[in-house]
């Protein structure tokens, strides 16, 4: 299909604009818009999978026009697979969370105006290879975002709303200080793929305030898209927006926007400064143990169920930067090692892929427990498995998969980082693996006070998971148990691409002076 992805791109705001122009007493027609909109758009990133080349680590399906000539700004997409899996699952969860949305009652029209206006930013993200581009879609996020949480959020939805924005605002400041930097060093161009041939020789001599220029260019990169991961120290503002955000905007904010950040780091500092991984390695994969154990106990800390699941994703996160520091393992000062280079970079992709379903799946389930019983204590339950055995039996399953059970999705991804990291980095990895048993101590003590023991009268007629609920939450439960059981078609998918980004910074790199 010729412009494949524009269509992915422009189709939520052809949606968004069909949506302006109804009324707004018209909510069951403006919310089957929607529908409509996200529904086709999953299935052309479907199409998408199917039309790509998985033996071709290179881009593909790109598009290329001129936007402002006179500073070399184009229109550029394309995608690979880096980006093709997080599109797919962008697609996906956009979909599922018009349905999980379906019950909103309040200013429906300017809701889901302003969701699809996010779905497209965080689509435009995966698929700009301008660097110019790429910056507009990453701001683009911010505005929706800032009022989804802030009009339909919880009680401290404000506070919330304005912390999440300060702080990806913080990030996108540094994030422009060094897009400058790399305009006016390599050429003055924006061009993604033409800096990845540029910025390793371009920054090689270059000093900034004496220091070296793409250590500093690297840094202010990485803390913008650090405050996306979230990475510690810049996660304060996770658990927050979790807590107030509507249940498919925390879905969104855990399943694509914590990838964001991941997807950063990999396609513009790995991409454009792969010399500078090598010096920036260490303190990324003891970052990841940090998020690993930090998230770890604070989620064992909490009494809030959609705290405690805000605080996995950080736990969850963590593997995925242990995954990619595990990448100077192919290097020769590192003995060679291509397999735990491999393992390790694709267990990180993996390890983001698995970690939208999960806490998607996490994260609805939540919803639906709060749309009930109007609170989310944990201690305020428990009996819950004998009045809504199908709820319980979806819950365990998300919760294990979240544990890391082998079977299951996140276990193998897990695992992948840890083997990829260890031949590096094998302390970090030993006391990483101390966040698995902090995993099954969290979840399995929340799921024990939740579901067993002496019920709730007030929860005594609680009712079971309906047919809409189970519709939201059943794709991604297929998911989780597929990838867990035989998870080569999405190795298969990205590990072309996987191999290009080791070689450009293993091989690369070991020739470039610091």
């Amino acid at each position: 299909m010729e412009h494949i992805l524009s269509w992915l791109l422009w189709l939520p705001i052809i949606g968004m604009v069909v949506i302006v122009l109804i009324p707004r007493n018209q909510e069951d027609i403006i919310k089957k818009v929607a529908a409509v909109f996200t529904g086709v758009q999953f299935l052309f990133s479907i199409v998408l999978w199917k039309q790509f080349d998985q033996a071709n680590g290179s881009m593909q399906f790109m598009e290329r026009a001129d936007w402002i000539p006179s500073f070399n700004i184009s229109y550029i997409l394309g995608v690979d697979g880096l980006s093709l899996p997080m599109v797919i699952l962008t697609a996906l969860l956009c979909f599922i969370g018009v349905f999980v949305s379906w019950n909103n009652t309040k200013a429906v029209k300017g809701y889901f105006a302003l969701y699809l206006l996010l779905d497209t930013g965080m689509i435009g993200v995966f698929l700009s290879l301008d660097f110019f581009l790429f910056y507009i879609f990453w701001e683009v996020m911010l505005l929706p975002m800032y009022f989804l949480i802030g009009m339909w959020g919880g009680p401290q939805r404000e506070y919330a709303a304005i912390k999440f924005f300060l702080y990806t605002l913080f990030g996108s400041v540094l994030m422009l200080v060094g897009i400058l930097g790399l305009y006016f060093t390599c050429g003055k161009t924006f061009d993604i793929l033409l800096l990845m041939d540029i910025a390793p020789e371009a920054l090689k001599n270059e000093l900034w305030w004496g220091m070296s220029a793409v250590k500093v260019i690297w840094v202010l990169l990485f803390i913008g898209f650090a405050i996306k991961v979230p990475i510690f120290p810049f996660h304060t503002w996770l658990p927050l927006a979790h807590v107030e955000a509507p249940t498919a905007i925390s879905v969104l904010l855990a399943g694509v926007l914590l990838k964001l950040g991941a997807y950063g780091i990999l396609r513009i500092n790995y991409g454009l400064m792969p010399d500078a991984v090598w010096w920036f390695a260490g303190g990324l994969a003891f970052l990841g143990l940090i998020n690993v154990i930090w998230g770890g106990l604070c989620a064992l800390a909490q009494t809030d169920l959609k705290k405690l699941v805000a605080y996995s994703s950080i736990n969850h996160m963590g593997y995925a930067l242990l995954g990619m520091a595990a990448v100077v393992a192919a290097g020769s000062m590192n003995g060679g090692d291509l397999k735990a280079a491999q393992a390790g970079l694709s267990g990180a992709v993996f390890q983001m892929f698995n970690h939208g379903t999960i806490s998607a799946m996490l994260f609805i389930l939540v919803g639906v427990i709060y749309d009930r019983a109007h609170h989310r204590d944990i201690n305020g339950f428990g009996g819950l498995a004998g009045h809504m055995p199908i709820y319980t039996g979806i819950t365990a399953l998300a919760f294990f998969a979240g544990l890391g059970l082998p079977g299951l999705s996140g276990f193998i991804s897990e695992a992948m980082c840890l083997i990829g990291a260890f031949p590096v980095f094998k302390t970090i990895v030993i006391v990483s693996t101390l966040g698995i048993l902090l995993n099954a101590a969290y979840f399995l003590w929340a799921f024990q006070r939740i579901f067993f023991g002496e019920m709730n009268k007030k929860y005594s007629d609680i009712p079971e998971i309906n047919n809409l609920e189970l519709f939201t939450v059943i794709p991604l439960a297929l998911i989780t148990l597929f990838f867990g059981i035989y998870p080569r078609p999405y190795i298969d998918l990205i590990k072309a691409t996987m191999d290009v980004i080791i070689e450009n910074v293993a091989f690369v790199a070991d020739f470039i002076s610091m």
